[in-house]
């Protein structure tokens, strides 16, 4: 038998065993009416230490004095039952099944009623005394709010299982009073859950906020539509009453957040797209990476960072995280040491474009997976250095993808990007060099390896919402280079989620696509950004277009018109069929490429780009001006104009 519980609560038992030597003997006194004869009351004593014993033993068995009472549940209640009836069982059968003629067999037959009546007082004194608690809980905490602490009253909108939840929640926060619910459910409305009331719908949410006095409006729905979101959020402008949100799936799973800590809604929860909930990997995920030595390269980046967290989730053996930014390596190295103090962490400060160093990395750590995020990504900056481009963006790969080969890595998961899929710029060629790189060294069986290719992700390095946050605080104008510009855009949890979903199914080369929802417009999440920060675009913060940059598109794509995509078996990522490149074409496309970029030719990287069957077409490659791709005829003169012919024509 395991040891005493240290978690028992001595206080529990003590209460349950009066309830259950209580409800024994009434059974019998409701039985028979009074005091039993003799022979019951010998029956009685009889039984009463082995069931006080048996019953109190079945409970800390099933961990019945684990819970605390004060916030005891519906599940805490059926687990009650369940070991109450393992007991009541074990009497029935006693008095079914014990023959009256055996041993002790008159004492052993207890009679059914007082079986059924003892079961039903022990299982209502059991409840009773842990909703007793609950209920004296709550109301000590209503009282505990004084007259001088400020208390916020609040509607929740969703009356949902999330709704329920949070209510749950905020019921023993002693600065918060729901004053009720609203939902846009016919049938829910009139309705009381959990004690409070379903007010109305949206339509009646001004006259609720004026006539209730509310302070705020939560909303507490787990997975709002954009559109939805969105109309509540101009329903609660439109009253002039602040509105706030529950977190999402994502930062509940990854930052141990507590349901009840409520934030402002953010442009991610206006993506106008469904999140991806990959919360829990499954096993089959969790088999690829679980005591496994794993490597991410650019680890100090957006996309690199939170590699590193969420794959510390799988429980890897080991984890390096390298980068040629040792700032950003301390800093990360130093977060995962306070939030994954058991997980053997190796920081590396490496280039990956040198062989040596990458060897005697891989000589020590000995990785069996690898994720290749290190990357230059600035398309503007990369058009004016294009070299650099070759030979971070190519050169290390190739590089990366040797040492992988030489030292038999399990795995290779290279990070590219939509810009590679027919691309203008030298970054999107050079990443799209890196997948043929991929293609050429899985296609032959010498690595197992595969990329994955997504748009843009919010809140990274470099990407257009940190900016936008940032011109909108120093009070504007936001700058858009393009009125129609549109991009994918996902969160950088659910584009690493998917990388890791991919990265546990890909080993012949093929390109991981992931389902990015519709494009937005640039502009309309501009415009949309404004309005969250509690202001009017066009009036309060100006939007001005400032004309296409070297090497932007109006639009990205994600797949080639050549390339066959597939299903996988997660819903939101899809792939290509492996291609068979011809392995001496690339070898000599690549080493002419590299060649000129250590040249510091620009003429010739751009005829070796164009040469490696990407779709990269040479043209103008002015760092500034009219000459930039894919401009307009006329856009240099919209440098700096605002949209529209004045500041309310924004709005339109």
């Amino acid at each position: 038998m395991r040891g005493f519980d240290p978690y028992t609560r001595t206080n529990q038992l003590i209460v349950d065993g009066g309830i259950f030597t209580l409800s024994f003997a009434a059974a019998y006194l409701i039985r028979f009416e009074g005091i039993p004869s003799w022979a019951f009351t010998k029956q009685f004593l009889l039984w009463l230490p082995y069931l006080l014993a048996i019953r109190l033993l079945v409970n800390w068995r099933f961990g019945i004095y684990r819970f605390i009472w004060r916030y005891v549940s519906l599940t805490d209640a059926l687990a009650i039952a369940r070991a109450l009836s393992l007991v009541t069982a074990l009497l029935l059968s006693l008095r079914l099944f014990y023959p009256p003629g055996m041993i002790f067999g008159a004492r052993l037959r207890v009679p059914l009623s007082v079986i059924a009546l003892e079961y039903l007082l022990s299982l209502s004194g059991s409840l009773g005394a842990r909703a007793l608690r609950r209920v004296l809980y709550e109301r000590g905490q209503k009282t505990a709010r004084t007259p001088f602490r400020e208390v916020k009253r609040v509607i929740l909108y969703g009356a949902g299982r999330a709704g329920i939840l949070l209510l749950g929640e905020l019921k023993n926060q002693g600065d918060v009073e729901v004053v009720g619910f609203v939902d846009d459910d016919p049938k829910k409305i009139g309705t009381v859950i959990s004690g409070t009331r379903v007010l109305g719908d949206r339509k009646a949410l001004g006259k609720l906020v004026r006539v209730s006095n509310v302070d705020e409006v939560v909303i507490s729905i787990a997975k709002a539509e954009r559109r939805t979101l969105s109309q509540i959020l101009t329903r609660c402008e439109e009253i002039g009453v602040p509105a706030k949100i529950i977190p999402s799936v994502q930062e509940l799973f990854r930052d141990r957040v507590n349901i009840s800590q409520l934030r402002q809604v953010r442009i991610e929860d206006l993506l106008g797209r469904d999140s991806v909930e990959v919360a829990e990997f499954d096993e089959d995920v969790r088999r690829v990476y679980t005591g496994k030595r794993i490597l991410v390269t650019g680890a100090g980046g957006s996309i690199g960072s939170e590699l590193v967290r969420q794959l510390l989730l799988l429980n890897p053996s080991s984890l390096a995280i390298l980068d040629k930014d040792e700032n950003s390596t301390y800093e990360l190295q130093q977060e995962l040491g306070f939030r994954f103090p058991e997980a053997r962490i190796e920081p590396q400060i490496a280039d990956v474009r040198h062989a040596e160093r990458l060897h005697a990395i891989f000589q020590e750590f000995k990785p069996q997976i690898v994720f290749h995020a290190a990357a230059h990504k600035h398309v503007p900056l990369m058009e004016k250095h294009p070299c650099e481009a070759v030979l971070n963006n190519v050169h290390g790969t190739q590089t990366l993808l040797e040492a992988c080969r030489q030292h038999k890595v399990e795995r290779f998961v290279f990070i590219s990007t939509d810009k590679a899929v027919n691309p203008t710029s030298v970054m999107g060629a050079s990443k799209g060099v890196g997948e043929i790189l991929v293609q050429t060294y899985a296609s032959h069986g010498s690595l197992p390896a595969a990329c994955v290719r997504f748009g843009n992700v919010m809140g990274s390095r470099g990407s257009v919402i940190p900016l936008f946050q940032k011109q909108i605080a120093e009070g504007g104008p936001i700058t858009v280079t393009h009125p129609d510009v549109v991009r994918f855009f996902m969160t950088i949890p659910e584009a690493v989620q998917l990388v890791i979903c991919a990265g546990s199914l890909g080993r012949l080369g093929e390109i991981f696509v992931m389902d990015m929802g519709n494009p937005r417009k640039v502009l309309d999440l501009a415009r949309e950004m404004v309005a969250l920060a509690g202001l009017e675009p066009g009036k309060d913060i100006q939007i001005e277009i400032t004309g296409l940059r070297p090497g932007e598109k109006i639009e990205e794509e994600l797949v080639r018109r050549d390339e066959r995509v597939a299903p996988t078996r997660f819903e939101k990522l899809s792939m290509t069929i492996p291609q068979l490149p011809d392995v001496n074409e690339v070898t000599t496309g690549v080493t002419k490429l590299v060649q000129a970029a250590r040249e510091n030719n620009r003429e010739a990287v751009y005829e070796a780009l164009a040469n490696m069957g990407i779709g990269y077409q040479p043209h103008s490659h002015e760092a500034n001006g009219p000459g930039a791709p894919n401009s307009t005829p006329g856009e240099a003169g919209q440098q700096s104009q605002p949209v529209g012919d004045g500041p309310r024509k924004a709005e339109s």
